[in-house]
């Protein structure tokens, strides 16, 4: 039986070429923001104007 060209790998491996810049430097923003948040206190939280006029 013959084996059929599976497009997937090419599709992917182009993809990844053209796309990697874009997704490394959202997984590297993604985490900064997630460390900053995590690291706020909650008397910080209660004193930054954007919890404040987001809080209703």
């Amino acid at each position: 039986m013959k084996r059929w060209f599976d497009p997937w790998p090419v599709f992917f491996k182009r993809e990844w070429n053209r796309n990697w810049p874009f997704l490394v430097g959202f997984a590297i923003t993604g985490t900064i923001i997630t460390k900053h948040s995590l690291s706020l206190t909650e008397a910080q939280a209660k004193e930054s104007k954007f919890v404040q006029r987001h809080n209703r």
